[in-house]
């Protein structure tokens, strides 16, 4: 079944006051930041944290009488499961979702508090949708895919058109990608209403199912490693979308851990906004350098989720911070000899560094008895303060060979 835009207008009506017409506001900080003239379209705001409400709404309110009363099931990992069991208890459709074992506490614990009908299985959503159909077939319930239902689909679309509405000059909008639906219904809308934006989508290298779509001719599973943007890893594109968006979109991009890591802390710091990896993915490309050709265009960032496990976020913040510079690990041989290790830590210190952690290793030191390694991060305040730091330690006696955000330095006397 095609997806029209018709569709997407009549879902617009079908789920207004319902949901929430996000915000959209000009970012001076993130503009400054990437040099694009950036706004943000803050479904994060959503009642369940996501833009995925959208979709479950349209999707629960074209259900025929009958189904409403039997229920309906999806598999997740989080966003779409939320979405669907919040709307389902204001419209009274028993939700079952399967979700994936690695699916973040948070959303579990979100849907059960929702009142949805939690399954966890599987190690990845392949494993959860087959179990979730054989669910639905034996209970007779209605399968709801997250990203291919045309229903799904269709509510995803209503994005567009109110960024069309907020944005009237936009130039670009980079959207993510896991199975495809956002991107199929907010490029549909688009076009419709303004056929010269770009559309350019973004997965996470670890989970680049569109880019070998787009490769293939046709949807084709692959191989999907862990990432940050848990709410994008999807083995597959599904077939509507992708039959939707093939054309539609403009251009697509890769982006790695590192970059998703940053982008959650620059939104953090810069926007004040809590913002999980599969939001934060387009600020990622944007903050790379992969789009040159849209500096100084309105570009429209999607933040489309803020579900993140808050133990996960300072691991992530962590890395952000490794990324940027601001963390930097060194490994040092120096003499175990008194004073040695308040020498070291001295120079690290008046080169403005604060050593957060330290830890000695004897065990596994060089052969000389008298020295020891010491492990330690220090807190910094840009790669060129670290390259600053490496310099202060050089002209006393340590040689750095850098490895990535973490050198390592060895005792040369």
């Amino acid at each position: 079944m095609s997806v029209t835009f018709q569709n997407i207008q009549e879902a617009a009506n079908r789920i207004a006051g319902h949901v929430i017409q996000s915000p959209c506001p000009r970012s001076i900080p993130l503009s400054e930041a990437t040099g694009l003239n950036v706004f943000c379209k803050l479904e994060y705001m959503q009642r369940t944290g996501s833009f995925k409400e959208r979709g479950a709404r349209n999707a629960l309110l074209t259900l025929p009488a009958k189904q409403k009363k039997r229920g309906v099931i999806a598999a997740s990992a989080g966003n779409h499961a939320l979405g669907l069991a919040y709307h389902g208890r204001l419209l009274g459709i028993p939700v079952t979702v399967v979700m994936p074992c690695f699916a973040p506490l948070t959303k579990v614990a979100n849907c059960r508090r929702l009142g949805a009908t939690v399954v966890l299985h599987g190690s990845n959503l392949a494993e959860a949708q087959a179990q979730a159909g054989e669910i639905a077939a034996d209970k007779s319930l209605r399968y709801v895919n997250g990203y291919d239902d045309p229903a799904i689909i269709a509510g995803q679309g209503t994005l567009g058109l109110e960024i069309a509405a907020q944005v009237s000059d936009v130039d670009a909008v980079i959207v993510p990608i896991g199975g495809a639906g956002l991107v199929a219904g907010l490029a549909l809308a688009l076009k419709q209403l303004k056929p010269n934006t770009r559309i350019i989508g973004v997965e996470p290298e670890r989970a680049a199912s569109f880019t070998a779509a787009q490769a293939a001719g046709r949807p084709v599973p692959v191989e999907v490693q862990p990432t940050l943007a848990d709410g994008l890893a999807v083995s597959q594109v599904g077939e509507n979308a992708f039959a939707i968006a093939r054309n539609l979109v403009d251009k697509t991009l890769l982006v790695g851990e590192h970059e998703i890591a940053l982008a959650i802390l620059r939104l953090l710091e810069l926007e004040k906004a809590v913002v999980e990896g599969a939001g934060a993915a387009p600020l990622a490309a944007c903050l790379a350098g992969l789009v040159p050709e849209l500096k100084g265009k309105n570009v429209v960032l999607p933040l489309c989720g803020g579900n993140i496990d808050t133990p996960i976020l300072g691991r992530v913040l962590e890395r952000g911070l490794a990324s940027d510079g601001r963390l930097c690990r060194f490994t040092a041989t120096i003499s175990d000899r008194p004073g040695g290790l308040a020498r070291f830590a001295g120079l690290i210190a008046e080169a403005g560094g604060s050593i957060i952690e330290i830890a000695h290793d004897r065990a596994f030191a060089s052969d000389d008895i008298n020295t020891v390694s010491v492990h330690c991060v220090v807190e910094t305040r840009d790669a060129e303060h670290v390259a600053s730091i490496r310099q202060r330690l050089d002209k006393e006696g340590f040689h750095v060979s850098a490895q990535g955000a973490s050198p390592t330095l060895h005792r040369v006397r």
